[in-house]
């Protein structure tokens, strides 16, 4: 079992954001999570990547706490964030520091980039944070490939990207090993139907519908 969450709440300012919800994801399920904003998505990946410490119930990501064994469940798992981080080093310092602290070899990353028609080589000294907001969204998804994780989410990894850059990120996605798992936060249920097999909406904290597809 990749995920396995029974009961869990979380509050903030004595309001559920996550309101005694339970679900279980398995290896190969690609899941569309989706659900107005404030229905608790984002919270409940935060959750599952060992952020938050839950008010109720019990959390397992690959059979561990993903608090106490946070380093280990972090191991397993590749995150796109909607929102690019300030990254203050250049290409080629980010390149080193990922390579070094996740075993991923540079080329590698290099590799999946220039299937999005990032060309990394060519911008190895400039800084992150100066990169466009497409070109960011692509190395943290050439990143992220390149890790061959066991559990990939993305939080509308496509939202930086022009229609060619979704048509791409879309094909290499339609590439990855079948039993990876996969969660996306996504209002473009559309582009990513050939993708997934289950979707799970959310409202004010709640799981209201969990689909199989």
């Amino acid at each position: 079992m990749i995920i396995k969450a029974k009961n869990i709440s979380k509050k903030f300012m004595r309001e559920y954001v996550l309101d005694h919800i339970s679900f279980n994801l398995k290896s190969g399920d690609r899941v569309a999570l989706m659900g107005p904003n404030g229905a608790g998505k984002t919270t409940l990946v935060r959750a599952i990547l060992g952020f938050y410490k839950l008010d109720g119930g019990s959390l397992e990501v690959f059979g561990k706490n993903p608090i106490k064994s946070r380093v280990e469940v972090l191991g397993g798992i590749s995150f796109i964030p909607q929102l690019p981080p300030p990254i203050k080093l250049n290409i080629e310092e980010l390149l080193k520091y990922v390579s070094k602290s996740s075993g991923i070899p540079k080329e590698a990353i290099v590799k999946e980039a220039k299937k999005m028609d990032l060309n990394l080589k060519a911008n190895l000294n400039k800084p992150f944070f100066k990169l466009s907001g497409g070109m960011k969204q692509k190395l943290l998804i050439a990143i992220a490939l390149s890790k061959k994780s066991k559990l990939l989410i993305f939080d509308e990894p496509t939202a930086n990207l022009d229609p060619k850059g979704r048509k791409q990120f879309y094909e290499l996605l339609s590439g990855i090993n079948r039993e990876c798992s996969t969660i996306y936060i996504t209002h473009r249920l559309d582009e990513i139907e050939g993708l997934i097999n289950r979707k799970i909406y959310m409202e004010l904290g709640k799981i209201v519908e969990d689909e199989r597809l």
